[in-house]
């Protein structure tokens, strides 16, 4: 396109000047211009401090502010109008970001400046900066330490005015520490944190093996470090972008499934990198609205500054927790993707780096930063000790110097004299014509003496350091090590083998879903001793306790299916409705103390309730339920209405259940008093009523005594009786047990009071425990198996004393 130009006006004193300018070259120069600008002095970090120059220029003008650790906060406003206004001048809402994400532990691995006020959240934005406060932490303060050593070189700010580094001296890697990201002009740059006790190892293996592989290198970093832990998923894409600067990697959310009563949950305490928990939240609210998400009942955020993040899901009941789990990683962030690309400015020049080159370029600036250091260092103690030198010349005769000064003309004339007659410097001599006169004392002499040996002690150490380059190596890997034993932190995210890779596809989705419920399988219920309840899928028996283990015995086990229904009755008479899929399933092998979980954690128990017995809710034939006060019924489970909570006896006064079994017509009742009376006859006599019975009379008792135990048995069990002894006796502490053969105590009929079980000897006021069944186990309050007498005592025996207390009889596990 071409400009014509217009014609000169009349009263034009003179012509106007109109160039011709070519638009296709004039865009393209100015837009490769702006490109560069946006390239080198905006977007993309330099490799050697991992710093953009907008946060480079905010830690140095912090550092030039006096804002160290040891001092106060200052208004964040102050801070960014500084660095505005001598050193970058884009805006201050660009350098308040930058300044707001340096204070950010969640984005950086090792925060540089320590902020004071809201500097924001995952969701959140900070609070303006004239309400928030800033200063250096102590991490951001070693990144500039140096700068007074001619250590790098400064290159004017935007006017000329001042002076600013042109990359800071970086006491650590901070590109691999803290990572970066940001977007230039065809090209963009996104690199992961890193733990800094690992960085550093890293680099110092690559210093005293320059011909390192990426391999040797991983065993020191063997992955990302992210700010707030989660779980890396598969490493092939961690070692791509170290060998070739591009890979990826996914991140999960560090979960675990716990239960609490009847409720599964799934407990969420760190997420993915920069994933907040509002957005997460909003996520699953969306998935389930739109049915992508199935078998969730809530979210709730109960995250505080005292346990951090804590995020529960519930599960709904029968809904397999991984398979939900699963689905969450599949269409939440709880499991999200990163992407590696190194991109970061070498020599001005935007390059793409494996971590070896990384680490490389660190270290070539590093090993340039300690030189230049000790150079410096060295020039200054040898000028200091050139001074020191002739200070101690003059003192030697002070005298004639102070007559040389006193008689000389002027001040170039004595400085000649000192010169010419002591043969120094001209910087001696100022140094000598500048002395105070108290520094010419004995004292003083003495003093310069110590300062000359412990320069030239200096200067020896720092010639050896510049010497060789093994040397200059090993300061560099010194100063590494105490960097990282200053500022160094354990590992936040473990690292795991797999592709990572979440199932997708239409299929596979709709087979997911299939596939979050939990199969309808016959499983069985066992409730222990002890009081806990656990769920054993499948057929596989139950194994017997090693004779010494500390182990559980079973009170009462019923066969149902996964998603079906069981009760468990309680002493009050009511039963609960529950479901198997509530109950963690174990392997029969791991049945024991301690397994499952309590059974007060899985309904509304009231108050005084205890369980009692669990009951086949399906079955049709009629269950035993047996009273403290010696009242029997027969019920049919399946009569009971289908709620959550049901009666299944109506009890007088405060009595309670103490025992339920199921009870066919063959099967013998057997019921044991407190006073050791025994009690066994038919089932069939025990007429079968309605759940709102009251039941009828199963033994006669005797005035303060109640039923310790009522089951259902069948020929070949057998009875075990423990004593009680009277609370003011001594020495009777220790509980006789007798084992007898059921066979021992003949039928009677119902109502009657049976005939006597156990001997009780002086002292002893009845029966602590009773129990009838086939292979009874005896077990403490801590687990451990007590040792039963032998079986086939008589009926009416005493028994015998056995060491330490029983705290539950019941069945042996494997029988």
């Amino acid at each position: 396109m071409t400009a014509t130009p217009a014609p000169p006006s009349s009263d034009s004193t003179s012509a106007e000047r109109i160039d011709d300018v070519d638009v296709t070259s004039e865009m393209q120069d100015s837009f490769l211009e702006y490109a560069y600008s946006v390239i080198y002095a905006r977007a993309l970090p330099d490799a050697r401090d991992g710093l953009k120059p907008v946060q480079r220029r905010i830690l140095f003008q912090m550092s030039e502010m006096g804002l160290r650790p040891e001092k106060g906060h200052v208004k964040s406003a102050r801070v960014v109008g500084d660095v505005m206004g001598k050193l970058h001048p884009h805006g201050d809402s660009a350098i308040y970001d930058a300044l707001v994400r340096l204070a950010q532990p969640f984005s950086l691995r090792l925060p540089l400046i320590d902020g004071h006020g809201n500097f924001g959240s995952l969701d959140d934005g900070p609070a303006a900066p004239r309400y928030t406060e800033a200063r250096l932490d102590a991490a951001g303060l070693s990144l500039t330490e140096g700068l007074d050593e001619d250590v790098v070189d400064f290159v004017p700010n935007y006017d000329n005015s001042y002076q600013q580094p042109d990359v800071l001296p970086a006491s650590y890697p901070n590109l691999l520490v803290n990572g970066a990201s940001g977007i230039a002009v065809g090209m963009a740059t996104n690199m992961a944190p890193h733990n800094l006790i690992e960085v550093v190892q890293a680099a110092k293996h690559l210093l005293a093996h320059p011909d390192a592989s990426v391999t040797d290198l991983m065993r020191h970093l063997p992955g990302p470090d992210l700010p707030g832990g989660g779980v890396i998923v598969g490493l092939d894409g961690i070692r791509d972008a170290y060998e070739t600067g591009k890979g990826s990697f996914r991140t999960r959310a560090r979960t675990s499934i716990t239960r609490e009563g009847r409720k599964t949950q799934i407990v969420i305490t760190e997420l993915p990198y920069l994933v907040g928990p509002e957005r997460l939240i909003e996520k699953i609210k969306d998935a389930v609205q739109s049915k992508k998400l199935q078998g969730l009942t809530d979210v709730q955020d109960l995250t505080d500054r005292k346990h951090g993040l804590r995020l529960v899901i519930g599960i709904k009941t029968g809904f397999d927790p991984e398979a939900v789990l699963g689905q969450l990683y599949r269409v939440t962030p709880l499991e999200d993707g990163f992407s590696i690309n190194n991109v970061a400015l070498v020599h001005g020049r935007p390059e793409t780096m494996g971590l070896k080159q990384l680490l490389r370029v660190y270290l070539d600036h590093r090993v340039s930063v300690v030189r230049r250091r000790s150079e410096f260092r060295l020039q200054k103690r040898r000028d200091r000790l050139h001074l020191v030198e002739g200070l101690l010349i003059a003192i030697l005769d002070i005298d004639e110097v102070i007559q040389i000064i006193r008689t000389s003309d002027d001040s170039e004339q004595s400085r000649s004299r000192l010169q010419t007659i002591f043969d120094l410097s001209e910087a001696q001599a100022e140094y000598i014509l500048d002395l105070r006169l108290r520094r010419l004392t004995k004292f003083s002499r003495i003093e310069l003496e110590g300062e000359a040996d412990e320069l030239r002690a200096q200067i020896a150490e720092l010639e050896r350091i510049l010497g060789t380059e093994a040397a200059l190596h090993a300061v560099v890997a010194d100063e590494l090590d105490e960097v990282a034993e200053r500022f160094g932190t354990p590992r936040r995210t473990s690292l795991t083998e797999g592709n990572g890779q979440p199932t997708t596809g239409r299929a596979s989705a709709a087979k997911a879903a299939a596939s979050l419920e939990i199969a309808d399988a016959a499983t069985r219920v066992v409730m222990s001793a002890t009081g806990r309840l656990v769920r054993v899928d499948g057929d596989e028996p139950i194994p017997a306790p090693a004779r010494r283990s500390r182990h559980d015995a079973i009170r009462s086990q019923v066969t149902t299916t996964t998603r079906g229904a069981f009760g468990l009755v309680l002493s009050s008479g009511a039963v609960l409705r529950l479901t198997p899929a509530d109950l963690p399933s174990v392997p029969a092998a791991s049945v024991g103390l301690n397994a499952g979980v309590k059974v007060r954690e899985l309904g509304a128990f009231e108050r005084g309730e205890e369980a009692v017995a669990l009951i086949d809710l399906a079955s049709e034939q009629p269950w035993l339920v047996a009273t403290a006060q010696g009242i029997v019924k027969r019920v049919k489970p399946a009569e009971l209405r289908d709620r959550d909570r049901e009666t299944v006896i109506a009890l007088k006064g405060a009595d309670r259940v103490v025992g339920v079994a199921p009870a066919a017509d063959d099967d013998w009742v057997v019921l044991i008093t407190s006073d050791a009376q025994l009690l066994r006859f038919a089932a069939s006599a025990v007429n079968p009523q309605g759940p709102g019975a009251g039941g009828m009379k199963g033994i006669g008792l005797k005035a303060d005594a109640s039923v310790r135990f009522a089951g259902v048995v069948a020929e070949g069990a057998e009875v075990v009786t423990v004593t009680e002894a009277a609370e003011t006796l001594a020495g009777l502490d220790e509980p006789r047990v007798k084992v007898s053969d059921l066979a021992e105590f003949p039928p009677k009929g119902r109502g009657t009071g049976g005939v006597q079980a156990h001997r009780l000897l002086k002292g002893e006021v009845g029966l602590s425990l009773a129990w009838a069944g086939p292979s009874p186990l005896a077990v403490g309050a801590d687990g451990s198996q007590r040792q039963l007498p032998p079986g086939g005592a008589a009926r009416a025996g005493s028994g015998v004393a056995i060491d330490g207390t029983i705290g539950a009889i019941g069945a042996r596990l494997g029988d």
